[in-house]
């Protein structure tokens, strides 16, 4: 059984001017791929600290898969919620106490379900990462639409995160769509002095998948990788400006390579990458880890479901404690950063 804590899901919203969406806001027009960018922008961009994200912002797949919860839940369900995601973040607290170095520590964690874990994260000096999307769309939409500004304001995170589906070989409508509203929040951020965490998905598209013979494996190894560049490329020239790419990790170091020089084309000397886990096994996410590891501009992971899905769904259905699964969760993370580190040091080394 899962223990209410009794911690109020919502946030009281920041009483200051809404942040409007303009119908004729529009990506600047591109110069040159991966375009430079203007002296006072480059100054200020990317971020050189190491990072070691647990993720667990997710909503829609959250609620439904653990909880069987469809639609808006009501006041109790979101309770429950909460509760299930504080668990995530006890295991986060326990792996700090085992040694890991809180100050790049990082937790990615949604407004709806956090509850208190916003605050929680800051009082233990841990980075605090949390979304501006809509949860479960295949397009990029603001959650709070005009009052995006507002909800990052009143939260104040460390990064701002979005997680956002284009492939450039995709629907062109629908990808200057995404585009358009993309750089209304980089405009805000970089006005605002706020970094911005981009995940980047690269799903397939029928023809691409069909010319791998329909095997998503051959498509991730074959394919992806240079469709992955062309995004990064695409968003760019829009004028959209990263801070740090949380992206889909690749099999071979070349690959690793070229995306982050990609990232840093046009004086984007400071922006880095942070590998995710896309729910992979542990084999996979180790793979992808070693991989970028030792690669410069890459500055470490932001990890979800591959580190608490199986010890919280183990709590959720009562077939371990509370503690039990803090304890796992703890393990969990610890495994993957030194995994990474053992790659970064045995690269150094040689």
């Amino acid at each position: 059984m899962i223990l209410i804590r009794g911690v109020p899901p919502g946030r009281a919203r920041c009483p200051r001017g809404r942040t409007r969406l303009r119908d004729d806001a529009r990506p600047s027009r591109p110069t040159a791929v991966g375009g430079p960018l203007e002296y006072s922008v480059a100054m200020n961009l990317g971020y050189d600290q190491k990072l070691y994200i647990l993720a667990f912002d997710h909503r829609g797949s959250f609620q439904k898969k653990f909880f069987g919860i469809e639609g808006e839940p009501d006041a109790e369900q979101t309770a429950i919620i909460a509760d299930a995601k504080h668990l995530i973040f006890e295991g986060m607290l326990q792996a700090v106490s085992g040694g890991a170095e809180a100050g790049v520590t990082g937790v990615l964690v949604d407004e709806q379900f956090g509850s208190t874990v916003p605050e929680e994260a800051k009082k233990h000096g841990l980075k605090l990462a949390m979304p501006a999307e809509r949860s479960g769309q295949n397009m990029f939409d603001f959650q709070y639409g005009d009052e995006f500004g507002e909800h990052i304001l009143s939260f104040d995170p460390d990064f701002t995160k979005v997680l956002v589906r284009y492939n450039p070989d995709g629907d062109a409508p629908e990808n200057a769509e995404q585009v358009r509203k993309l750089k209304v929040l980089s405009d805000w951020l970089k006005q605002n002095g706020r970094k911005f965490l981009f995940e980047l998905l690269v799903p397939a598209e029928p023809a691409q998948l069909e010319s791998v013979g329909g095997d998503s494996d051959r498509y991730d190894a074959e394919l992806r990788p240079e469709l992955m560049r062309r995004a990064i490329a695409d968003i760019q020239d829009a004028g959209i400006e990263v801070d740090i790419w949380k992206i889909e990790g690749v099999d071979e170091r070349s690959d690793c390579e070229m995306l982050a020089q990609q990232t840093r084309v046009g004086g984007r000397d400071g922006v880095t990458c942070v590998v995710l886990g896309r729910g992979a096994d542990d084999a996979k996410v180790d793979e992808w880890l070693t991989a970028a590891a030792p690669v410069e501009g890459y500055i470490g992971f932001a990890i979800g479901r591959s580190i608490w899905w199986d010890p919280l769904k183990a709590y959720v259905d009562g077939k371990i404690e509370r503690a039990e699964g803090a304890r796992r969760i703890a393990e969990n993370y610890l495994r993957f950063v030194s995994v990474y580190e053992r790659a970064t040091n045995a690269a150094a080394a040689s």
